[in-house]
């Protein structure tokens, strides 16, 4: 029987034997074994904290129905923002035409094509031709008086052209915006159900892109629908200066009668 050290140091001497052969196969093992891809989640939370998410880079990163949402809105804001431009310098003039249509005596003095003038101009043709045998002077100071309101009434209504996109503007902004906002979330959740991953660093710039649409249609409509009632106001407060000095200009003809050819002259 074998004492016992000499089978400790036969195993030992196979042992070392092994080992040279194990480690040259270890080297061709790792050359065989496959690369293990890095977790999916990982390589999605990368790519979320490299994109950008400035408001440019929101945009730009946005899906094809948002980026276009996004775009009809700020158009739309542009073309409401130069209507109110536009007609707060027609205003202020239309104003200062009403405060020279209150301050004018003789109607046989209008010059000019603005539109005070034109005004005095329909009063002084209905005035030249004199008051009928049959005709009271309330029907001849009504028949000046709506001379001059026609006149004004055009005047207006032309003033008032493009308000109606403010209107529309104002009340589907913030629809077209949640439109884009709802379609933005959808992509949002799909990339979601993809990489199976709902940490916030995913979840975020997908949701922030939506709620840029939103915040977008209230930009747009916002503004849109303090200009269209701005403008209707002062159209109304114009309308009711200029019926007040329309009426004391009528009351001041029918009084009395028209001073022959210089006035018709005038008038033509």
């Amino acid at each position: 029987m074998p004492a016992p050290e000499a089978v400790t140091d036969g195993a030992v001497s196979a042992g070392q034997g092994i080992a040279p052969i194990v480690d040259g196969l270890a080297p061709a093992a790792q050359g065989l074994a496959p690369a293990v891809p890095p977790p999916t989640g990982a390589s999605v939370e990368a790519v979320a904290h490299a994109a950008d998410h400035s408001l440019l880079g929101l945009v730009v990163q946005a899906g094809p129905v948002v980026q276009g949402v996004m775009g009809a809105l700020v158009l739309a804001s542009i073309i409401c923002w130069a209507i109110m431009i536009e007609k707060g310098i027609l205003l202020g003039r239309l104003q200062r035409e009403v405060k020279a249509l209150a301050n004018t005596g003789d109607p046989a003095a209008a010059t000019g094509e603005g539109l005070a003038a034109r005004i005095q101009r329909a009063a002084a043709r209905e005035w030249a031709e004199g008051r009928e045998h049959d005709e009271s002077r309330g029907e001849y100071r009504e028949r000046i008086e709506r001379a001059m309101r026609e006149t004004l009434s055009g005047a207006l209504r032309r003033a008032q052209h493009g308000t109606a996109f403010l209107a529309t503007t104002g009340a589907i902004g913030p629809f077209v915006g949640l439109f884009g906002t709802v379609w933005g979330i959808m992509g949002s959740f799909q990339g979601i159900a993809q990489s199976r991953d709902t940490s916030l660093a995913v979840v975020a710039p997908g949701i922030a892109e939506a709620l840029l649409a939103t915040a977008i249609g209230l930009f747009a409509a916002i503004p849109a629908v303090i200009g269209y009632n701005r403008i209707a106001r002062r159209v109304a407060g114009l309308r009711a200066d200029a019926l007040a000095a329309i009426g004391a200009t009528g009351a001041r003809l029918s009084g009395r009668p028209p001073r022959g050819g210089n006035l018709a002259r005038a008038a033509e």
